[in-house]
């Protein structure tokens, strides 16, 4: 076995993972229009939300996630639902600029946020973060409202930005100029700040993130499924750039498996960068547990192998036929060992797998929900 660190997840949607396949080979803005808003529109309440995320952790343990950084509506339920299963994540309180089953108004949005925050204080495995949507969908005012805030609770701000091309072009039409600059205008840019995806980058706004102690959030598989574009990750990873790794939803993916997005992430780097030297293996197992938990605030706590840290591990089969002969650890754990060989996973301390077997959790009851959630998006899906 290899001993690791747990996977940090640093950007999911999971109880999108009831929307798992609905909506493939599309664009972002008409995958999420016209397929996923009206979907979530039509099932999005506490039920989905509550078994969404039991599906999620019982397929991110399996595969050595033990921490997600999450983004979605009714964080409440999605905190109260980790935290049942003994699962570490940072639950983000989401702000968007139009009514939503979770809150109608800006006023409402804040105030929801405040009481979540608030009821999770003193959680030992729940955290919190801002999880503005994006720029495009939300206005300076509700940006300036969550800056203050965010400093006075000193939590983190978790959010898409410059996803595409597009997204670019139409906010330098609508505001005059870049999301980031606009991001940096309202003072958002510091060492608070998860940007997520950033596939759209001059040199000067990747030295603008080293400055500012930003965190960048890499999403490789997310990105070529939607073909939004490339995140620059050795530029970032080399300008000093705390550089991570999510999944992205399992709406966009297919799933929430960070083997599998480690070595598409080194990989693309590679190519991106035109350098077979660049994002070698070490700093890519680095970006998916360390750099990830410092992104998210708790590097000193996980992320890393050390005394005095919160025994958050995952012991992974490197005898496999698959992962012999072995020369170098790091290297075939991002460029050839698949999640199937993880076999224990402990969150602070707890044991959550072993010996490939989740511990406390029902896998026939989460299955039979899955499918009943299938059953009823399906048909209210058919036109």
């Amino acid at each position: 076995h290899a001993l690791i660190p747990g996977l940090v997840n640093a950007h999911t949607h999971n109880p999108m993972t009831l929307l798992r396949g609905l909506a493939d080979d599309l664009p972002l803005m008409v995958w999420l229009q016209e397929h996923i808003w009206p979907a979530e529109g039509r099932v999005m309440g506490p039920d989905f939300i509550r078994d969404g995320v039991e599906l999620a952790v019982a397929e991110m343990l399996r595969g050595g996630t033990t921490c997600a950084n999450e983004n979605y509506f009714f964080p409440d339920v999605i905190a109260a639902t980790y935290r049942q299963m003994g699962f570490r994540a940072v639950v983000g309180l989401p702000v968007i600029d139009f009514p939503t089953p979770w809150a109608k108004t800006a006023d409402e949005y804040f105030q929801r946020a405040q009481e979540v925050h608030d009821s999770l204080r003193g959680e030992p495995l729940i955290t919190t973060a801002f999880a503005p949507h994006a720029p495009y969908t939300v206005s300076d005012e509700n940006f300036e409202r969550i800056r203050v805030l965010s400093e006075q609770l000193d939590i983190p701000v978790h959010l898409h930005t410059h996803e595409t091309a597009q997204e670019v072009e139409e906010g330098k039409a609508r505001d005059g100029m870049r999301p980031f600059q606009r991001l940096q205008k309202l003072g958002l840019v510091n060492e608070r700040l998860i940007a997520v995806h950033m596939t759209q980058l001059t040199d000067g706004e990747i030295a603008a993130c080293a400055a500012a102690g930003v965190s960048v959030v890499h999403c490789p598989e997310s990105n070529l499924k939607l073909a939004s574009g490339f995140c620059p990750a050795e530029k970032l990873r080399t300008a000093g750039v705390n550089l991570c790794i999510g999944t992205d939803g399992c709406a966009s993916n297919n799933d929430l498996d960070m083997f599998g997005e480690m070595r598409t992430a080194a990989m693309l780097a590679k190519a991106v960068a035109g350098d077979a030297a660049a994002f070698d293996a070490a700093s890519t197992l680095r970006a998916a547990t360390l750099n990830g938990a410092r992104a998210i605030g708790l590097g000193e706590k996980i992320g890393s192998i050390e005394p005095g840290k919160r025994a958050d591990l995952a012991a992974v089969r490197l005898d496999d036929l698959e992962t012999q002969p072995l020369y170098h650890v790091a290297s075939q754990l991002v460029y050839a060992t698949g999640r199937h060989q993880v076999s224990d996973v402990w969150i602070d301390g707890q044991r959550k797998l072993a010996n490939k077997a989740l511990v406390g959790i029902d896998i026939d009851a989460i299955r039979d929900k899955a499918r009943g959630w299938r059953e009823r998006i399906a048909a209210e899906d058919t036109p």
